[in-house]
């Protein structure tokens, strides 16, 4: 298959590929998606065909309106409406009852649960509202690999294997979107942190519960992100928490070339003695630390480094995203 470069006035062009069963990669303030008509099951599996996913691992559903809500469940729960009313469009997905049935059958991987989010990007919402289609959306990557937050990563990962990849820049975010579950109304829990901080979903609904480790036994997960090693790139990971002279030392010994993923202050203090190094950013810049991960993950790919040493944060407000994201790339 030959993949078309789709510039933003192309727009209709990616229209017509999804209104036709093809697959479109496209940029939310997150990642990049790679999306299908959610109600067309051929098209949906696809993504699965594409990626490498394994078939028990689902899909988010991405809309322009709340109405598209009512397709796929019959009711939001009113702790579930209140982080609507403050975060959407933004990096929230909601985990609903799935009882209208509505969604192709592979999107829920056979769950009677479902993943919805409303991106805030500008191009993703036009690109929702012209098509007026709901669009299941992975991040746009092979499986396992870091996921993409340019144009150019889709493209080196999926060129020839999906329809068209729409070009809007670099994303914002860096991380995928908080996943909250709401199938228990009673009981809201956070089963993958994200581009939006726990304490701001608590300072709006109170507690939520910790279930970022899949325990579904013979089921699948109910989120992306849960089960399966994500996130990796080429070379082994290794998360430094705060002694880099041991960590380095160590490493120069077993004959590795060293690449170092971490702040501006890391760098300056060790990056004369390692092979190559990639910026996060300030020292306490945990933001940009998390807009930059994936970038700094792939970029390694060039390099002829055979292990990356990488930072740790704090796992509180972003951090805790970045760790979730570092320690699923991470070998130790």
């Amino acid at each position: 298959m030959e993949s078309l470069w789709i510039k933003p006035e192309e727009l209709d062009k990616a229209v017509t590929l999804l209104e036709e069963g093809e697959l479109v990669a496209f940029p939310t303030e997150t990642v990049y998606g790679l999306g299908a008509d959610a109600k067309n099951d051929q098209a949906v599996q696809k993504i699965y065909q594409a990626k490498g996913r394994p078939s028990d691992n689902p899909l988010i559903v991405h809309i322009y309106s709340v109405d598209q809500v009512y397709d796929f469940s019959s009711r939001i729960p009113s702790r579930a409406q209140d982080l609507l009313n403050a975060f959407w469009p933004g990096p929230l997905t909601i985990i609903l009852n799935h009882d209208q049935e509505t969604a192709a059958p592979t999107v829920t991987s056979g769950q009677d649960s479902i993943g919805i989010r409303m991106p805030s990007h500008p191009l993703a919402r036009d690109l929702l509202k012209v098509s007026g289609l709901a669009l299941a959306a992975p991040s746009a990557n092979l499986s396992g690999r870091p996921s993409p937050t340019s144009a150019d990563h889709v493209w080196h990962d999926l060129s020839g294997r999906i329809a068209g990849v729409l070009d809007g820049g670099p994303t914002g975010l860096g991380l995928e979107s908080t996943v909250v579950d709401f199938t228990n109304p009673d009981q809201p829990a956070i089963l993958r942190p994200g581009g939006l901080a726990r304490e701001d979903i608590e300072r709006v609904i109170g507690p939520v519960q910790d279930k970022t480790q899949s325990k579904s036994g013979d089921k699948g997960p109910k989120a992306p992100g849960m089960k399966y090693r994500h996130y990796s790139p080429d070379q082994p990971v290794y998360i430094v928490d705060n002694n880099w002279t041991e960590a380095i030392d160590k490493c120069l010994k077993s004959g590795e070339k060293i690449g170092i993923l971490a702040s501006d202050d890391i760098i300056e203090n060790y990056g004369n003695q390692v092979y190559d190094v990639f910026s996060l950013g300030g020292p306490k810049d945990v933001d940009r630390a998390c807009q930059v991960l994936y970038k700094g993950l792939r970029y390694f790919d060039d390099s002829p480094v055979t292990l990356i040493l990488a930072q740790s944060y704090a796992k509180s407000g972003l951090g805790w995203a970045y760790m979730n994201r570092l320690e699923k790339a991470a070998s130790q």
